[in-house]
């Protein structure tokens, strides 16, 4: 069977496996047969049963053989509310191309299933008169993004050229961001770089993992305090993964204190109320004006008092 187009959402396909397939992965195979749709949105459909192999649940990672029967059933995606809302954040700087925003932690970035309202894009839309619309309907402005969980420095392009410029910065590794991370347990050496390779965890597709065959990822952090069973760091991201610092943290056995994903819940410490990551300093140049500029925001209060709760 050739390539499913989207014509096809909303009906029930059927796709037998041919002896000569070389894919051997179901979300792999059904990515390269409904070109259409995104791998995460294949895995979603497959983890919520409207895929079914020979009539029986299956996992994105199940490997498929010559002759096996897929039921694929494609519902049509909700459609999202992008009515402007008001949503708490800060603007720190604007101009006619750009602006650099104070995201609070708790605040989504972008509107997605389970995150219909609230998100920053529709708090931006009800203070900015204008926002790119390269990144889509769904992420207009949206150049790069930080966790729900993580406070921060985010920047936001308010045309299609601002956007372009800022992507290809990106790109080149030209734009600067500095965190304040506090890790568990104490670590050693005072600085250090970690280069690791990130990629999606093959079993847990939520999560991301050191992979050999991953992406490349850089960070270089310093220590700046120790406290008894923590350790306050600023980070430097040279590259930007999904999820990078709380992976590559995580992996040297320190993860990110308030991380339940990677293993910052820890008993014998105060539970933090959110993910302990702030995104404190951003350096980039203007895309029009070619001036550099930098911006630096301290931590909110969360988080200083998390820090204050951990002093002897």
């Amino acid at each position: 069977m050739s390539k499913v187009e989207m014509s096809e959402i909303g009906k029930s396909l059927e796709l037998i496996v041919g002896p000569h397939e070389k894919v051997s992965r179901l979300d792999q195979y059904l990515k390269e047969k409904l070109s259409s749709l995104t791998r995460s949105r294949i895995q979603k459909l497959i983890e919520s049963g409207f895929v079914t192999i020979n009539g029986q649940k299956v996992k994105p990672a199940t490997k498929i053989k010559a002759g096996m029967k897929i039921t694929i059933f494609i519902p049509p995606e909700e459609e999202l509310d992008l009515t402007p809302e008001e949503v708490p954040f800060e603007i720190l700087y604007e101009d006619e191309d750009v602006a650099v925003i104070f995201k609070p932690a708790g605040v989504v970035v972008h509107p997605a299933p389970g995150h219909k309202t609230g998100t920053l894009v529709h708090g931006l839309l009800a203070r900015l008169k204008n926002l790119s619309g390269i990144g889509g309907k769904l992420r207009p402005g949206i150049v790069h993004r930080l966790d729900k969980d993580t406070s921060g420095l985010m920047l936001v392009a308010k045309n299609d050229f601002a956007h372009q410029a800022l992507v290809s910065a990106f790109q080149r590794r030209e734009i600067k961001k500095e965190y304040l991370a506090l890790l568990y347990g104490i670590l050693r050496p005072l600085q250090g770089r970690i280069e690791k390779p990130i990629g999606r965890h093959p079993v847990h597709r939520q999560k991301m993992a050191i992979l050999s065959g991953g992406k490349e990822a850089v960070t270089e952090y310093e220590v700046i305090k120790y406290f008894k069973k923590a350790t306050l760091v600023l980070a430097k991201p040279i590259t930007g993964r999904t999820h990078q610092l709380r992976v590559h943290f995580s992996h040297l056995g320190h993860p990110i204190l308030g991380d339940p994903t990677y293993g910052g819940l820890k008993t014998d410490l105060p539970r933090p109320e959110r993910l302990m990551l702030h995104a404190r300093k951003i350096t980039f140049i203007h895309p029009r004006s070619q001036i550099p500029l930098t911006f630096e925001k301290e931590p909110p209060s969360d988080f200083q008092n998390y820090l204050r709760l951990l002093e002897p």
